[in-house]
């Protein structure tokens, strides 16, 4: 079937983020190496992704040429293969141990050459290249392959293909297949590349288990007559059924996914300790009180919580952990809204003085029973006050902590070690996240602590019979949070029973639990035989896969003899599997007469430098600016009166730059330019089908319009000094979705999770219930069969700032209210007055609005936008 109306509100989101194939030419000649096949088959088997990217050209020079082969994958995914077939030669990658390959990396170097094939690119992606010389005429086949156990995160799994070829391609097919034994409950797709043109060539089938995902642009539909850029996501959930989780098997192994529903959440002790040192200030400590005021607001009223500020000194908001009442609350958002960046940094006191803010509140049983003690450190440099070591700052916190609490460290920026930060972390029972410096950076903290806002159980241990499991992977766990999924790998013993059972046990906020489930090892093994797509021997490799991840990630913590245990263990495995790993290399061998060999290894999180910041220019601001030095002519009239420009008395006369090869003469003038109205709102079956909105009068919020039948409501907040909206937020009721634009980016949220969009970058987004549309222009749609569709704009003309659209509003219900949504119930128009023909009066719900026939901008298609005549009113 075609991909519209395919989705979810609620559940798992599968993120796969897959790949960004660049396949281009370092020639002067653009077409000279020509991609004539590019594919991507990823399938997807019971949360395991394997996905191999493949690309074929040609050199169509007359002389040797040049190609690179790059491909965007997951940071969490490890290469397994990669092959270059040259006219029928294979030029194979081959995985060994780091200590094998210095040689050939060391030699690399020496002579000045890249050696290093793999870097990290983004935030979630890390890209893969190398370059091979093509003689005239000669084909080129790159494969890739990568494999990855997807992470469940705030109920989320995403694949994204990252599209982006820098050429037209003659063949390109993308084929993802999904196989999950617990059954698939929704799917829906996301794009930033997709258009109505190509809406046809995304088709999506799927039964109970299986679905099938495949974009196949179409050359006789002129759907490949254009360069694509851009993303592809493929959301997912399972059916969860089993309390005590499902348990898979194939080819004497097994895996273990398990993420109860139901469990109510466990109260949490939660102390923040921010980071306000002098390089906090500017934008990161103005998004770090934003994030804190939102975060505050979604503290449970059984939660108890604290602030701790600190820069060279510490300061704690109070000197106890208070309940988390809407009095308390709202005294902790002033305190946050008030905090200012300045002086050193003071690590170690400041996770001190939490620690201490805990103990004492246990000690005086203030903390009630069975509650969870978390720990939120947000800093974004090293420490340069008071202890400085940063071993020793490990060393004293996991002293104090002793394993009763568990501290997640946040690093803003690239300025701060993430190696202390992850050490720091997993030392204590938690995680490291890096917080990327961008527009959305609150919005990383907010989806951060919404990860661990709702512990469900503590204490997680996994149980299986002795005679039937082998090689098990890690098995107990302090802490599941809600919206995650804890996965437990290992191998059958050759003479298990028929039937595996586990028994998970737990801990509530009161009491102890267990759950058990059970697998027919025939049954299981019979069902992964069946589907013909699916990447047989799968779960041998996941196995593999995550006891690497998490023998890596023991590494961090452990020391001498031991660290060297695990890492041998790593080492062999990543080995006998064929996986880069920070432990292992791949040696990619080239044709004679060329650098015989690179060298690809797996980066690791480390401090860098964050992108370099450009100011948007504006032709506006700058054409009347003009260039500096530039010569300024008053434009005179007379003070006190009217400027036709402004609309407003001038004391002074208006200086205005006029390029200087000009030929003024007279007095100058600049044309006063045609508005754009806040809202211009489309009315059917009156008389009057065009109505523009000027807002003169506005306090605080504004319930611009709300239609219950429809279940859109529509809120704004506009600045009159400014004369424009500093954001509208849309939403959708039955959908449990929330779409608020602001001037920077557009945020969507959806259960607990934000994703934010800039704005020009297209989207094409569908769902049950809803198509989610974006263009080049910046006009962001909402839209679905029988509603009213919702438009937003960020218009960058005259009256720049947000705008609202509506469209279809002959659907809108007769319940319809709000400062917009009453021009939508009975309108009754005056006739013109006799003493001036542009002027009307309106009554509207019993009241009158005088209106003014007006030349104004049409922004509803964009900007430079169009000039309309229409009836104007004041509000």
């Amino acid at each position: 079937m075609k991909a519209s109306g395919l989705g979810c509100t609620c559940g798992i989101t599968l993120v796969l983020l897959s790949l960004l194939a660049v396949l281009h030419a370092t020639t002067a000649q653009k077409n000279d190496i020509s991609i004539y096949s590019f594919t991507v088959d990823s399938k997807v088997s019971s949360r395991f992704a394997h996905t191999v990217v493949t690309s074929r050209v040609v050199n169509r020079a007359e002389t040797v040429q040049e190609a690179t082969f790059q491909v965007e994958l997951p940071k969490r995914a490890f290469i397994t293969n990669f092959s270059m077939i040259i006219e029928g030669v294979t030029y194979p990658g081959n995985i060994k141990e780091k200590a094998a390959a210095q040689e050939q990396y060391s030699a690399a170097v020496a002579r000045g050459e890249s050696a290093g094939l793999v870097k990290a690119t983004g935030r979630k992606t890390e890209q893969f290249q190398v370059s091979v010389n093509v003689a005239p005429a000669a084909k080129v086949t790159f494969e890739l392959v990568y494999e990855e156990l997807l992470k469940r995160q705030l109920g989320v799994y995403e694949l994204l293909l990252k599209v982006q070829p820098q050429q037209l391609v003659k063949h390109l097919q993308m084929d993802i297949h999904i196989f999950e034994p617990q059954g698939i409950s929704f799917l829906k797709t996301e794009s930033t590349f997709m258009t109505s043109e190509l809406a046809n060539a995304l088709t999506i089938s799927q039964n109970k288990t299986k679905a099938h995902i495949q974009f196949k642009p179409q050359k006789t539909a002129g759907q490949l007559d254009k360069v694509l850029d851009g993303n592809f996501i493929v959301r997912y959930d399972v059916n969860r059924t089993l309390s005590g989780g499902s348990i898979q098997i194939e080819n004497g192994y097994f895996v273990h996914y398990f993420a109860p529903e139901g469990l109510p959440t466990i109260p949490k002790n939660v102390i923040f300790v921010i980071d306000k040192s002098g390089s906090m200030s500017g934008r990161k400590i103005q998004q770090t009180r934003e994030a804190l005021i939102k975060i505050l607001d979604d503290l449970k009223p059984n939660d108890q919580f604290n602030l701790i500020s600190f820069s060279g000194d510490v300061t704690h908001w109070k000197p106890l952990l208070v309940p988390a009442s809407p009095e308390n609350v709202d005294q902790a958002k002033r305190y946050a809204a008030n905090i200012e960046a300045h002086g050193g940094t003071n690590i170690n006191d400041a996770m001190l003085t939490a620690v201490r803010l805990l103990q004492s509140a246990n000690q005086k049983e203030l903390l009630s029973d069975g509650s969870v003690s978390l720990i939120i450190l947000l800093t974004d440099g090293d420490p340069t006050v008071g202890e400085t070591s940063p071993a020793r700052i490990q060393k004293n916190v996991q002293k104090a902590i002793d394993g009763q609490y568990s501290l997640f460290c946040l690093g803003f920026g690239f300025d701060v070690s993430y190696v202390f930060l992850e050490k720091l972390a997993l030392d204590n029972g938690g995680l490291a996240r890096r917080i990327y410096e961008d527009s959305d950076s609150a919005l990383q903290l907010q989806d951060f602590y919404q990860e661990v806002a709702n512990p469900l159980l503590t204490a997680v241990t996994f149980e299986y019979p002795d005679n039937a499991v082998d090689k098990v992977s890690q098995d107990n766990f302090r802490l599941l949070f809600k919206g995650s999924e804890i996965v437990v790998v290992g191998k059958l013993r050759d003479q298990s029973p028929d039937v595996l059972s586990a028994k998970v046990r737990g801990q509530l906020h009161m009491q102890n639990i267990t759950f058990q489930t059970e697998s027919s090892v025939a049954e299981q093994e019979k069902e992964f035989q069946s589907p013909k797509y699916i990447f047989h021997s799968f779960m041998e490799r996941l196995w593999a896969y995550l006891t690497i991840q998490q023998l890596l990630e023991q590494m961090v913590s452990a020391s001498g003899a031991e660290k060297q245990a695990l890492e041998t263990r790593a080492l062999n495995l990543s080995l006998s599997y064929s996986f880069v790993t920070p432990l292992t290399s791949m040696v990619v061998t080239k044709p004679e007469g060329e650098q015989r060999s690179e060298v690809a290894e797996k980066p690791v999180e480390t401090s860098r430098s964050g992108p370099s910041r450009r100011i948007p220019s504006d032709p506006w601001r700058d054409g009347l600016r003009g260039p500096p030095n530039a010569p300024l002519y008053p434009l005179y009239h007379t003070p006190g009166e009217p400027d036709m420009m402004l609309g407003k008395p001038l004391s002074d006369p208006l200086r205005v730059y006029f390029p200087q090869d000009d030929h003024l003469t007279g007095t100058p003038v600049v044309p006063a330019p045609i508005q754009a109205p806040p809202v211009i709102l489309m009315l059917p079956g009156q008389s009057v089908n065009r109505l523009c909105v000027d807002i003169k009068h506005s306090q605080g919020p504004m319930k611009l319009l709300s239609d219950p039948d429809q279940g859109i409501e529509v809120t704004g907040q506009y600045e009159t000094e400014k004369a424009q909206f500093s954001w509208i937020e849309v939403t959708l009721k039955n959908l449990q979705l929330q779409v608020r634009a602001s001037p920077e980016h557009v945020v969507v949220t959806q259960n607990r999770r934000n994703s934010a969009y800039k704005w020009k970058e297209t989207l094409f987004s569908m769902m049950p219930g809803l198509n989610m549309t974006m263009d080049k222009t910046g006009l962001l749609l909402l839209s679905s069969a029988d509603k009213v569709t919702v438009g937003l704009l960020p218009w960058d003309g005259p009256g720049e700032g947000l705008r609202l659209l509506l469209r279809d509003t002959d659907r809108f219900s007769s319940h319809v209210n709000g400062t917009l949504g009453q021009f939508y119930q009975d309108v009754l128009w005056g006739p013109p007055t006799e003493a001036d023909d542009s002027k009307r009066t309106l009554r509207v719900q019993g009241r009158d609005y005088s209106a003014t026939r007006l030349v104004k901008l049409d922004y509803q298609e964009g900007s430079p936008g169009t000039e309309i005549s229409c009836w104007s009113v004041e509000l």
